[in-house]
């Protein structure tokens, strides 16, 4: 059957836009055969559930302690939150490849796994950078801490932070997703990522999704000079202490974030510097060490040198095998 001569652009109009809408687009495998699929299942199992246990624990002994609630601590907590949602929004897509053998995503599910990954990722950076500013204010500003620290501010803070990582996330989704999508559907990563989908899209129809990351790349940039400034006085300020003992203490509360900070941005640099010099199986690892090493590592960053953390991780775990003991010698008695 042939159309008529003025319906031809209407058709290839919508033959277009039904092909540039895929139902469903296919992630990235890390391996083909059968064994190398259970060892990467198992071996991601294991790093979700050490990612579980170790920003859980934080979280709830950060809740539960009521020496805790500063806010250096409250912050903290926010950053375990960001962790534990990273890690859940695209490893256990990619153990399900492994487990089930099936690469296929839903077009819904990738994008929400696209909204998710931003939301976490950028909320998180912007919350390091208020963490600079806390540990700023505390060495810089000791006298005016409470004044800008108090309660009030630091809700302010993390709903800024988590409102901007939302809004980003809210521009980034909907200009993506809106692209047309005429390069295939096979995205080269375990996980649905903006620069894999943005090579799917037809030639010369990103340059409105180039707007969304000029605007995003200035508030990253604009992060990382503020860190790096509030650092340049932190340091500046921690030298001229006189006694060596508070040299010690005062940089030692600033050590961990500057690990966490500097794991988080070169991890993220150079995932970001290898999608153009870099081979696919490079990119994957990139990709893991950036978005699952942060989420695991980050815990043990926090309570090494942190003794009120881990007096408080102690007497949580104190109270569980309390709990625990009681709870069994009840049920005992209660079968006698």
């Amino acid at each position: 059957m042939s159309f008529p001569r003025w319906t031809v652009p209407c058709a290839q109009k919508k033959q277009m836009s039904n092909s540039s809408s895929p139902k469903e687009f296919l992630l990235r495998a890390f391996a083909d055969t059968r064994e190398l699929q259970l060892l990467h299942f198992s071996l991601f199992l294991g790093l979700y559930l050490a990612a579980l246990l170790g920003n859980g624990l934080i979280i709830t002994a950060i809740a539960c302690d009521h020496r805790l609630h500063t806010p250096m601590y409250f912050f903290l907590l926010n950053l375990s939150i960001l962790d534990l949602g990273t890690i859940s929004t695209s490893v256990p897509k990619s153990m399900a490849i492994s487990l089930w053998n099936s690469r296929a995503i839903s077009y819904s599910g990738c994008a929400a796994q696209v909204f998710f990954l931003v939301i976490f990722i950028l909320a998180e950076y912007f919350l390091l950078t208020v963490m600079a500013y806390d540990r700023f204010v505390a060495i810089c500003r000791p006298l005016h801490y409470s004044t800008l620290m108090g309660s009030r501010a630091c809700v302010k803070m993390a709903a800024a932070v988590w409102g901007s990582g939302f809004l980003n996330a809210v521009l980034h989704t909907a200009n993506t997703f809106s692209l047309p999508l005429c390069r295939g559907n096979a995205v080269e990563q375990f996980y649905c990522s903006l620069p894999q989908l943005r090579r799917l899209s037809c030639s010369g129809s990103y340059l409105r999704e180039s707007g969304v990351t000029v605007v995003s790349l200035c508030l990253v940039l604009g992060c990382f000079v503020f860190i790096v400034l509030s650092y340049v006085q932190i340091f500046t300020a921690v030298l001229r202490i006189p006694s060596e003992q508070g040299r010690h203490k005062a940089f030692s509360t600033c050590l961990p974030h500057l690990v966490v900070v500097s794991l988080f941005v070169s991890t993220l640099m150079f995932a970001q510097l290898s999608l153009s010099i870099s081979s696919p199986a490079q990119d994957l690892v990139m990709a893991v060490l950036y978005s699952v090493v942060p989420p695991i590592v980050n815990p043990l960053i926090y309570s090494m040198r942190n003794k009120e953390l881990k007096d408080a991780l102690r007497k949580l775990i104190q109270w569980t095998c309390l709990y625990t003991t009681v709870k069994e010698a009840l049920v005992r008695k209660a079968g006698i």
